[in-house]
């Protein structure tokens, strides 16, 4: 038997090596191993060796694809432990996730108390001492029916299969699980299991379906690892958006309007900076700045493709017997605007920005603050251009919307490429070129990427930004996709140098994506407190006493007239009261005035470090302004 294993070849008796395991152990790799990949396909580590000739990789906890095994056997072990419990329950679906993984069970009505969960976590720790063997069966459609017979929600899974379907069964002591796998050799493998959270869910996320209860969990190898997870937990809990917001009086969310943000006045100077600062740099790159009908009528939305691809995520209304949506999204409008004019060669690229508020049907149980609403304003750009001009415009977006990100103090990024899903539209052809093309122009600018296979658009493949912030999350947020389809289906031409009609390639890019989740990433991850060009409140003036009060009105005016943000405490309270709120609400910088410094003209600054200094007023004047030019 060959066996090629980075790159160098090894034979083995076939007696000797068995299971992909036993290959593992003749390698001298005796680290904790999650899962193998054979020949390009993931394995389970016990499983049995058929070919002759085999490319293998191990991979540990380490490694995404060893998590997200280790992820997906915990799961097994978490609902093996709450049908132990609830045996009058059904247990639904399973899988890892980004950070732990979920199990969806239906309680017939019950849910789980604190007290559960308690039972829950000690009923896996016995499951994990028993030391199961976790074993891979494969079963006829008519068996996997016989076996999930009491199961109505594995039934209706197994119902959906062709009749000639070989189903993977995976089994672990008293417990079967449908499931394709790969999983760990024994259930002792994980070493510590903590459930994270509740939450209700809809079984396969249908609101005409049962509300299913969703427990949170993660595993690790070591006590260590968990207690670190539990940690950044807490921290996560102090950073929350939707604390701070409130906190800080920035935004609110009301039972009269679920999942469509209120901004109050601060919120509203962070969300207008937001937007202004892009509206310069637009203006910097040629970008026109255009806005569209937030209402636009049935048939656009079926002539853009958006009806049979996107309409569970649309609203709708009538207007004159008329069927209309709610735009989910900018681009229909930017093709009008395109098509109301001729259009040559020398015009193009043609550069339309905008900043448009879309409304997207989420299902309740998934809102969260400011990262998933209803309603939310996109920075949006559409850049019409030639074949020639596609990389190079691909290119200067790509280096634009990493020079925003360094802006804002994100140096971490990670770029994946989503290719073509399962329901698109457009060309083969076409797709092969968008999706060449965004390759291309990011292996000139020697950046490395991913690849997200069907993750793309309906109508194009996208690069896809992912930042990291100070906690080590990864957030998505710009696009830039490619798209043939729509200046097709709404026939948009250029004159070329030929004199003959050609037909224009769109790119549809944003930077920040949505700014209510960009703001609510930035709240994150500056625990609130944000540069002091983007803070609604850039000084907070308070008195000492009385007499200082008129100083104190007249520098409030000073730093108006040169656009500081500023706001004043004169209240009868504590000198040091007033410093701490100030501090507690994250002002960059608090002026005291007492009798020194209205005898000589001068500011006592305290920033949010509790560093002091005494300086003129012009000097604080220019410090702001400087903050303010350099986004610090």
């Amino acid at each position: 038997m060959k066996i090629i294993y980075k790159k160098k070849e090894y034979d083995f008796d076939k007696n000797q090596v068995k299971t992909y395991q036993d290959i593992a152990k003749a390698l001298n790799r005796n680290d904790l191993l999650t899962v193998c990949e054979v020949n390009g396909e993931l394995k389970d580590l016990n499983a049995s060796i058929k070919d002759e000739i085999i490319e293998i990789q191990f991979y540990n906890f380490e490694s995404d694809k060893g998590k997200e095994t280790y992820w997906h056997t915990s799961a097994h072990i978490l609902a093996q432990a709450v049908i132990r419990l609830f045996p009058d329950s059904f247990y639904t679906i399973g899988p890892a996730i980004e950070k732990g993984f979920y199990y969806d069970f239906d309680l017939n009505g019950k849910t789980f108390s604190p007290e559960d969960i308690e039972k829950i976590e000690a009923e896996v720790k016995k499951i994990i001492d028993a030391n199961y063997p976790v074993v891979r069966k494969e079963v006829s459609k008519k068996e996997a029916l016989t076996i999930f017979k009491d199961n109505p929600y594995k039934t209706e899974i197994i119902n959906e299969l062709s009749e000639d379907a070989v189903i993977s069964v995976y089994e672990q002591g008293d417990f079967k699980d449908l499931c394709r796998g790969p999983h760990l050799s024994s259930t002792s493998l994980v070493k510590e299991l903590k459930v994270i959270s509740l939450a209700g869910a809809y079984w396969r996320g249908d609101s005409n379906n049962k509300m299913l209860q969703r427990l949170y969990a993660i595993s690790f190898p070591s006590k260590k690892e968990l207690d670190q997870y539990i940690k950044f937990l807490e921290e996560a809990k102090l950073r929350d958006h939707r604390k701070i917001g409130k906190e800080l009086d920035l935004f609110s969310f009301h039972e009269e309007g679920p999942g469509f943000p209120f901004w109050h006045d601060k919120g509203s100077i962070i969300f207008n900076l937001l937007t202004e600062y892009m509206r310069v740099e637009n203006k910097k790159r040629n970008y026109a700045e255009v806005k569209t009908p937030p209402i636009l009528n049935e048939i656009l939305w079926k002539k853009s493709g958006h009806w049979d691809n996107y309409k569970n995520n649309m609203y709708f209304t009538e207007i004159d017997e008329r069927s209309f949506s709610i735009k989910p999204m900018n681009c229909p409008g930017g093709l009008l605007i395109y098509n109301t004019n001729l259009h040559s060669y020398r015009e193009l690229p043609i550069k339309q920005a905008e900043f448009g508020l879309v409304h997207r049907h989420e299902l309740s149980g998934v809102l969260h603050g400011l990262f998933r609403v209803r309603s939310f304003t996109q920075d949006d750009a559409h850049v019409f251009c030639t074949k020639d001009q596609l990389l190079s415009e691909i290119e200067e977006i790509v280096q634009y919307t990493l020079d925003v990100y360094k802006t804002f103090g994100f140096e971490d990024f990670t770029i994946f490429i989503a290719t073509r899903p399962e329901h698109s539209i457009g060309s083969d052809e076409n797709w092969e070129i968008a999706t060449d093309s965004l390759k291309e122009s990011l292996t000139k600018l020697n950046i490395t990427y991913k690849i997200k296979e069907g993750e793309g658009a309906f109508y194009g493949p996208k690069i896809e930004f992912n930042i990291k912030d100070c906690l080590g999350r990864n957030w998505q947020c710009g696009t830039v996709q490619v798209d043939f389809s729509m200046p097709e289906r709404f026939d948009l031409t250029y004159e070329g140098g030929d004199g003959k009609k050609h037909r224009p390639i769109m790119i549809h890019r944003a930077i920040l994506g949505s700014l209510e989740r960009f703001i609510g990433i930035l709240l994150e991850h500056y625990a609130g407190k944000l540069p002091v060009w983007l803070s609604p409140v850039q000084v907070k003036i308070i008195n000492v006493a009385e007499p200082h009060l008129q100083y104190c009105k007249d520098l409030e005016k000073t730093l108006m007239e040169n656009n500081i943000r500023v706001e004043t405490d004169f209240r009868n309270e504590t000198l040091g009261y007033k410093i701490r709120e100030a501090r507690n609400a994250r002002i960059p910088f608090s002026i005291v005035i007492g009798d020194k410094e209205v005898s000589e003209n001068l500011v006592a600054v305290r920033n949010r470090e509790n560093k002091t200094e005494t300086i003129t007023v012009e000097e604080f004047i220019q410090r702001i302004k400087e903050c303010n030019q350099k986004k610090i």
